[in-house]
């Protein structure tokens, strides 16, 4: 893991701004991702499942969460601006954007067979457990976490009860409901309550 995070800061730290051109951007980003799946690579699979781990999983999935719906919430405020543009061909390039930007594109269709549809790709990144960066999979891990630091400590604080009731949340969650009362408004209740999961964590464990 050391080796792995120190030989990324050194490499990034040669790097200028002004020598990365437009050209040069998709390239960098793999580097990026590539060395991002090094280190957690080597976390998975070398760290002990301590209290270590578990904060390590929590800060992973507590941002992959907010990660996911505000890539969902900028495709309506930024990316289709005109109501218009609904079923279009712009609007099934810019979900295809969506779900590349959640590395999602692949496992979609595999899930689905089917055009890019509004409600399936909310549901696909919001509900569906099974995909990695879904809100519903990154709650099933931090309820379980939290568990289990409720378990090495031996106390419960208020960040477990804010766990478990989005995690309840989104497991029962049902997307006709969710467009009824709004995604955006859904998704805005939701980053705000990730956020206090956050803080929560961060006061209970004496991270301030």
């Amino acid at each position: 893991m050391w080796e792995s995070i120190n030989t990324t800061w050194l490499e990034f730290s040669r790097i200028r701004p002004s020598s990365i051109s437009t050209n040069d951007m998709p390239a960098l980003l793999d580097w990026i991702k590539r060395n991002t799946a090094q280190f957690r690579g080597a976390m998975l699979n070398t760290i002990l499942r301590d209290e270590g781990y578990a904060f390590c999983q929590l800060g992973t999935f507590n941002e992959r969460a907010d990660n996911t719906a505000r890539i969902l919430d900028v495709k309506y405020y930024v990316l289709l601006p005109r109501s218009e543009f609904v079923g279009s061909e712009l609007d099934n390039r810019q979900w295809s954007m969506i779900l590349r930007a959640a590395s999602a594109h692949r496992s979609y269709r595999h899930v689905y067979r089917d055009r890019y549809k509004a409600w399936n790709i909310a549901d696909f990144l919001i509900l569906r457990e099974e995909m990695p960066r879904s809100l519903a999979h990154c709650y099933r891990w931090m309820d379980s976490t939290l568990g289990d630091l409720e378990h090495i400590y031996g106390a419960r604080y208020e960040c477990h009860k804010i766990g478990q009731t989005i995690h309840e949340e989104l497991k029962n969650g049902d997307m006709d409901v969710i467009f009824q009362k709004g995604l955006h408004e859904f998704l805005s209740s939701f980053i705000a309550s990730n956020n206090a999961l956050g803080a929560s964590i961060a006061e209970s464990y004496n991270f301030f």
